[in-house]
């Protein structure tokens, strides 16, 4: 394992080319879920009804550029999320397990539940105000709104808009939500995978390689998906809202069932999975292959 920093890296790294091909679903996921907000499912006009349809459609009235929007504060995002969660998780499950069991090497699977979440935890809070804004960027259309509205020429323009109007805490609106979601997700992402990994290699006789780190990482995106949609719809309505629409984390909850209908919570779930599965693959993967190249590194400075 290489230390605390190049594992950040590595992880930031990995992160980023993972969300430049995965990107766009993120994009449907978003529009989908703050479709018909707060409105009966009759009163709902339905714009975006599937992924492709949902990609087809801003393709075609906006462009890649619709699709694409927010995809910087998206890589901004993804360092300070995927550093933390890649680069803390082992540290956290190492001291968490020393002080235990006096031994590192032992796999509790409620302490490296309880990493995966501290170090997620860590990464929403520092990467919050870029997915706030990329949230509103990709909300917006100006030909098939859904939701409210945010009209910035780009990142910079929203943070200055932002912060012109409420603030630097303008900057950290829902970033309870996104401590939640991100919490529930990393809480099962990293443990989930190494136990796959663990298993398949035990079990199937599969050896480390490619290969490997595919499978595990392909059972650990499906677990997240399923863990983490709820608190990302909330986060998404949150971070979109103008004004104190929602109070806070369970005053969104509340409104959106009572409003919605119970199932409202998974909206965009299909698009979510569309997104999360490849997403993690390719994080997960590309994470052991650039953690290879950070020990390499590490060493050759090390021995300098």
């Amino acid at each position: 394992m290489s230390t605390t920093i190049g594992s950040f890296i590595a992880g930031g790294v990995a992160a980023c080319g993972a969300v430049t091909v995965t990107h766009g679903f993120e994009t449907v996921k978003t529009r989908l879920q703050l479709q018909g907000e707060l409105a009966s499912r009759g009163q709902t006009k339905r714009v975006y009804t599937g992924i492709f349809q949902g990609v087809s459609v801003i393709v075609r009235n906006e462009g890649l550029k619709g699709l694409l929007a927010g995809l910087t504060t998206a890589y901004c995002y993804q360092i300070c999320l995927n550093g933390c969660r890649l680069g803390f998780y082992e540290p956290i499950r190492t001291h968490t397990t020393t002080l235990f069991y006096n031994d590192p090497t032992i796999q509790s699977f409620g302490i490296n539940i309880l990493s995966g979440a501290s170090s997620g935890i860590i990464g929403a809070a520092l990467g919050s105000p870029f997915f706030l804004v990329k949230t509103r960027l990709q909300s917006y259309s100006p030909f098939l709104p859904v939701g409210t509205q945010h009209n910035y020429n780009g990142a910079i323009d929203g943070f200055r808009k932002i912060y012109s109007t409420e603030g630097i805490r303008g900057w950290y609106r829902g970033t309870t939500a996104a401590m939640i979601r991100t919490g529930f997700g990393s809480s099962v992402q990293l443990p989930t995978y190494f136990f796959a990994k663990r298993r398949l290699m035990r079990h199937l006789g599969m050896e480390e390689g490619v290969a490997l780190h595919l499978a595990s990482s392909t059972a650990s995106g499906f677990v997240v998906c399923c863990v983490m949609h709820p608190p990302d719809t909330v986060m998404s309505r949150m971070y979109n809202q103008t004004g104190n629409l929602y109070s806070g984390v369970w005053d969104c909850i509340k409104k959106t069932i009572r409003s919605e209908g119970p199932l409202a919570v998974y909206k965009g779930v299909t698009a979510h999975l569309a997104r999360i599965l490849p997403h993690t693959i390719l994080t997960l993967t590309l994470a052991e292959q650039t953690n290879k190249v950070m020990r390499v590194i590490e060493q050759r400075l090390f021995l300098d």
